[in-house]
């Protein structure tokens, strides 16, 4: 079998090329990774979260939250905190400078995101947000969220 025929392959080149174009947004306009990005996604409205739970929310590890938080917190758009229960734990949250930014930036990047949808057939549209969901199910991915495809 050729690479390019093995779904696998194909599932993560067209997540990755997707969360590419989303990438040219936050990127090019406000100057934030990928990495940056995710965390400013978990951090809007849920107030004060910690590391380990920013992990289990995203493909991020605990060394990539840690180097986009001291990234974040040097332009003022996180507060990180050493919770007196347990020094080794961090947790961070948005300050109103990051939550601004997060609010003005997510619907650009949303509108990217249904752009790349919206040239697809509706059909297709709705296939593949099942199809996504039901491989999300099948593998016991704790994803709070599934329709906010603009998080990625």
């Amino acid at each position: 079998m050729k690479l390019e025929e093995f779904f696998p392959y194909r599932l993560a080149v067209a997540a990755e090329a997707f969360s590419r174009r989303l990438q040219d947004v936050y990127s090019r306009e406000y100057g934030l990774t990928r990495e940056e990005w995710r965390l400013m996604s978990i951090l809007d409205g849920v107030g004060r979260i910690s590391s380990l739970d920013i992990a289990r929310r995203t493909t991020l590890d605990k060394v990539q939250v840690s180097r986009a938080a001291t990234r974040l917190e040097a332009r003022g758009l996180i507060e990180r905190f050493v919770p007196d229960s347990d020094r080794r734990l961090r947790e961070y949250e948005c300050t109103p400078e990051g939550r601004a930014l997060y609010a003005e930036a997510r619907p650009k990047v949303n509108a990217r995101a249904q752009a790349m949808l919206s040239a697809m057939p509706p059909e297709a549209q709705v296939a593949l947000e099942y199809g996504v969901n039901s491989l999300i199910d099948s593998l016991a991915l704790d994803i709070e969220t599934r329709n906010e495809s603009a998080e990625t």
